[in-house]
Parts: structure tokens; C-alpha cells; sequence
């Protein structure tokens, strides 16, 4: 009896069937741990924007009893000893015969007035809380958030309205200083970008015409009259500007904090307003959907540890784009010499091995060969050549747009190759001998048979090369990312896209925010939600990919069969 079960148990793992359920079950674990890291993500980084109610806190300290206000952000416990080490409390008797402590931390903001902006709380300490339905949450351009009771708006240092009438008087002009602050935005970045730039690159033409040994009475005076007609524009730019920073600054509301001093604060540092505690549902979403809308669209503020993270993700996608046009051709052109032009051979072989230990290079390697190559070398040469009167600030001799994106192309080029070989390989041979049989040269048969026929691999590999750009972090350090670039890449001077700037990058916004911050309570959920619309970008590549490869499969399936 013990032989046959003996001889049953060999026989069932002979037949394979543990080892499909054993892989089975690691893929479902593999599975589940990926959704549930994502799930935890998207639950700490969304939940950052929606309006939590403010809570009017009494507890009890040292000192005695205390009030603040603040957003509830999370619980723990800690144990007794923790507690006990950590207390400074003499005459602290709450926590007898507790094993463990409950804390919790509140946003409380007003960092300029009461820091820090965030506290912890013990729970036995509390002596009483409440939702007061007048609280007022200031979204400030610098020192975070503001709470407090408004008690008063101001007009060029005349009291306009208290109590109830001064919440919708302010909120009125919460609109208009908002249009005020896009008026602003949109002239410091059109007329006088425009007019900086075109001061800056006559200077270069000047000291180019004194290099050059043509800067004739004529040239420098058809130079200082196109500079004249820009300073006259700067000026009435300029003057445009003040008025509309003189209209903004005009307001100031009076903002009750909890402890009962009052603190002063302008309408032109004041980006959002809102009352989180008389707010329904329906607002509660409105106001969630215009913070992430904010989010994606704003530019960073504070250190990046409020505002938004547009210029990252235009980055992101900027250099991300570039990358792609430039990996393709030299990726394919390499996969099509290997597989159909190149002699096949010990040569060949140690060409293919050489590409597959690409793949395997750490990434910062690549940054340092960028740095040394493409930015010293070869950027340091076109600035000589080309850029003289610019020297010694450097134009392309510096980290920028183009290098990262060359030394990412570099990076992914593998990746490209053997996916595209790949595909090559898998047409069959009767396909080039029948195409060339009927009269079409052997570059005929490769662009109308071949490559449309191995298109599905070339976009899989492209695809792949895009996603693994898109997330690297540590080879941009070197040649390009920053943790804030004062203007895009793309802008509406010639030539419109500046390959020499530097640029900020998703993943390292998640570096620069997680480890780098001087205040790590408020940056934490703006890294889960940074990281969250990372990957989303990279699924969506990937299913962008699969997609446009199922449509391309279908196409040319009845070809290959």
C-alpha cells in the first residue's frame, strides 16, 4: 500500500501538475502584492486632496489647557515605555496603567504664526473637540496652510466688512484675485519672457559681432535700436505688472487663530479659501476635483512640498518623446543589419553578447558616460564651435533636455534591438525568397514585407524602452533633471523647444520630495501621489503598446500564416 502511494506521489510530480500550481500560486501572489502596493499608494496619496473637516482641539500640556485647530491626518499607538521616555509632563498620572498610547498627528498649519505645522496629540490628553462651522482654511502661496475665524477684510488699510459679511465679501474677491493672479502669470510668462529673451540674445549677437570682427557703427546701432524698442515694450510691460501686483495686494483679511491672537494676511499670498465644515458632499467632491486638477497643472511650491507638479510631467513626457524618436532608428537599423545583412558568425555573436550585457549595466553608468561624452565632449565642442560669445556660461557644454535624452536612448537601445530581432526572426524564410522571386529588390522586400510584418515586435520593444525610461531616476542626475527649472523646455520663442535647458522629472520629484524635504509630514502624501501618476503613465504606455500590437497582429496574421 505505502509503494503504491509512494509510486502515485512520483508519478503526480513527475506529471508536472505541482509545479503548475506552485507557479500558479506565486503569480497570484505576485499579483496581489502589486495591487495591494498600488491600492496603498492611491489610498494615502488621493486621500491628500480631499477637505477634511478642521477640528477645534482642547488638550491638555504642561502649561495647561491649550486650543488649536487642525485636519485629523492619523492614529497610532505607541507603548508605554515609548510614551514614558518621550513625556515631559511632571505631573503626567492620565496614562497610568496603560500598556499602550494613542496619538494622534493634526495638521495645523499657520507654520509663520505657531510652528510647526504639524502636531501630535495624545489621546488622553484631549480634553475636548469640536466642529466649528465659521472655521476658514487659507491655502497660502509660502508658509502652507493657514486656520482660523476671519474676522475682518481690508481695503487699502480700511475695514470693508466684519463677521458673516466679511467671509462673502472675501470669498467675492477670492475670485477676483485669482483672475488677477492668472493675468500675472500669463505676462510674466508671454510679453515679458519674450521681451527678456530677445534682450538676452542681442547681447550674445553684439559680443558675437565683436568676436567675429563685424561689429561695424552699423551693426551695433541696428543692434541698440531693436534693444531700445524692447526696453520701451519692458517698460510699459513693467508697469502693467505693478498694477496688477498693486490690485492684488490691495486686501488683506484678519484671520482669529485658536488660541485667540490674530494674524494678518493678504489676498496675493492667498491661493485657495474654503470652509471644510459647512461643505456637503457634492462640494467636498468639487473642491477634491479642482485640487487634483491643480495638482497636475500647478507649479511647485514651498520646497515642492505643496503646489503642483506640472513642469514634471511635462518634462517626463517631453524627454520621454525625444528618447523614443531617437532609440527607434538607431535600434532597429542595428536589429535589421544583425538579422538580415550582417554575416553570421563569431563576430556577429560577440555583437549580440555585447548588446545583452548592455541591458545588464547599472543605469548610473550610463549617467557618468553621458556626463563625460555627451555633455563635456561633444556639448563643450558645439559651444566652442558654435556658441563663442555665450562662453564661459556654457549652452549645450551643460546637463540638459537633449543629453538625458540620448544618454536614456543609449540606456534603452538594447531593449529595442532584441525585441526587434526577434520579430525578424519569426518570419519565415519563404517569405523573402517569394517576395525577391517575383522581381522586388531585397530593400523592397524589407520595407513592404518585412518591417510591417516585424512592426508588432518594433512597438513592443519601443514601448518597453519608453517604460523603463520613463521611471529611471539615477542617470538624469547627471545630465539634465533638477529639482525646479524656472521655465519649460517648450515656450514661445524661436526655436520653441530649447534641447539645451534643464527640465524636472516625475522620478526624481519623488527622490527630491521623499528625502530631501525640509518637512517631511507634508510632503509624504505628495510622494504617494506622485508615484501613482508615475505608474499610471507607465501602464498607460504599456497598454497603449499592447493595444496598437494586438491591432498590428491581426493585421498581418494571415501574411505570416
Amino acid at each position: 500500500m505505502l509503494s503504491q502511494n509512494a509510486g502515485g506521489v512520483r508519478s503526480w510530480f513527475a506529471s508536472g501538475e505541482p509545479w503548475v500550481w506552485m507557479n500558479a500560486a506565486a503569480v497570484a501572489m505576485s499579483i496581489i502584492a502589486v495591487v495591494g502596493l498600488l491600492g496603498l499608494i492611491a489610498v494615502r496619496g488621493l486621500a491628500h486632496f480631499w477637505p477634511a473637516d478642521v477640528l477645534e482641539v482642547t488638550y491638555q500640556d504642561r502649561t495647561g489647557q491649550r486650543v488649536t485647530l487642525g485636519e485629523r491626518v492619523e492614529s497610532e499607538f505607541i507603548p508605554i515605555e515609548r510614551y514614558a521616555e518621550a513625556s515631559v509632563r511632571e505631573d503626567d498620572d492620565r496614562a497610568a496603567g496603560l500598556d499602550v498610547v494613542e496619538r494622534t498627528l493634526y495638521k495645523v498649519g499657520n507654520r509663520r504664526a505657531t510652528p510647526p505645522d504639524f502636531m501630535w496629540i495624545y489621546s488622553h490628553d484631549i480634553v475636548s473637540t469640536a466642529t466649528p462651522e465659521s472655521v476658514f482654511v487659507l491655502e497660502r502661496t509660502e508658509w502652507g496652510n493657514a486656520y482660523g475665524y476671519l474676522e475682518s477684510l481690508t481695503d487699502d488699510g480700511v475695514v470693508v466688512a466684519t463677521g458673516a459679511d466679511a467671509a462673502a465679501a472675501f470669498l467675492q474677491r477670492m475670485d477676483a484675485a485669482t483672475e488677477l493672479r492668472e493675468e500675472i502669470a500669463a505676462l510674466e510668462g508671454g510679453e515679458l519672457n519674450r521681451i527678456n529673451y530677445g534682450l538676452e540674445q542681442l547681447r550674445l549677437e553684439e559680443r558675437r559681432l565683436a568676436i567675429e570682427g563685424r561689429d561695424t557703427p552699423a551693426a551695433l546701432a541696428d543692434i541698440d535700436a531693436q534693444r531700445q524698442v524692447l526696453n520701451a515694450d519692458y517698460l510699459v510691460a513693467e508697469e502693467a505688472l505693478r498694477q496688477l501686483h498693486g490690485a492684488l495686494a490691495r486686501s488683506s483679511v484678519t484671520l482669529r487663530l485658536a488660541e485667540g491672537r490674530t494674524i494678518d494676511v493678504k489676498l496675493s499670498e492667498v491661493v485657495r479659501a474654503w470652509q471644510p465644515n459647512t461643505m456637503s458632499v457634492l462640494d467636498k467632491l468639487g473642491h477634491y476635483g479642482s485640487s487634483v486638477a491643480l495638482f497636475l497643472t500647478d507649479n511647485p511650491r514651498e520646497a515642492n512640498t505643496e503646489g503642483g507638479i506640472f513642469p514634471a510631467i511635462f518634462g517626463t513626457v517631453l524627454m520621454v518623446m525625444l528618447m523614443s524618436i531617437l532609440v527607434t532608428p538607431f535600434g532597429v537599423i542595428a536589429a535589421i543589419y544583425l538579422r538580415e545583412y550582417a554575416r553570421q558568425g563569431t563576430f556577429v555573436r560577440l555583437i549580440r553578447i555585447a548588446v545583452n550585457n548592455l541591458a545588464g549595466v547599472p543605469s548610473i553608468v550610463y549617467g557618468v558616460f553621458g556626463l563625460g561624452f555627451f555633455v563635456y565632449f561633444i556639448g563643450g565642442t558645439l559651444d566652442e564651435l558654435f556658441y563663442p560669445e555665450a562662453l564661459p556660461s556654457p549652452t549645450f557644454g551643460t546637463p540638459g533636455l537633449v543629453w538625458a535624452s540620448l544618454t536614456l536612448a543609449l540606456l534603452t537601445v538594447p531593449v529595442v534591438v532584441v525585441s526587434t530581432e526577434e520579430g525578424l526572426t519569426r518570419i519565415p524564410r519563404s517569405l523573402r525568397e517569394g517576395s525577391m522571386a517575383l522581381g522586388a529588390t531585397k530593400a523592397e522586400t524589407l520595407f513592404r514585407v518585412i518591417l510591417p510584418m516585424a512592426s508588432p515586435s518594433i512597438l513592443t520593444g519601443v514601448i518597453l524602452a519608453i517604460a523603463r525610461a520613463a521611471g529611471e531616476v539615477a542617470p538624469l542626475m547627471l545630465v539634465g533633471v533638477v529639482k525646479l527649472a524656472p521655465t519649460l523646455p517648450l515656450d514661445g520663442n524661436f526655436p520653441f523647444i530649447h534641447l539645451e535647458r534643464k527640465f524636472m522629472h516625475l522620478g526624481f520629484h519623488i527622490y527630491d520630495v521623499g528625502f530631501q524635504s525640509p518637512n517631511v509630514e507634508a510632503a509624504r502624501p505628495l510622494v504617494f501621489a506622485t508615484a501613482l501618476l508615475l505608474v499610471l503613465i507607465i501602464v498607460g504606455l504599456n497598454l497603449t503598446a499592447i493595444m496598437l500590437r494586438n491591432r498590428l497582429e491581426q493585421r498581418y496574421r494571415g501574411v505570416e500564416s
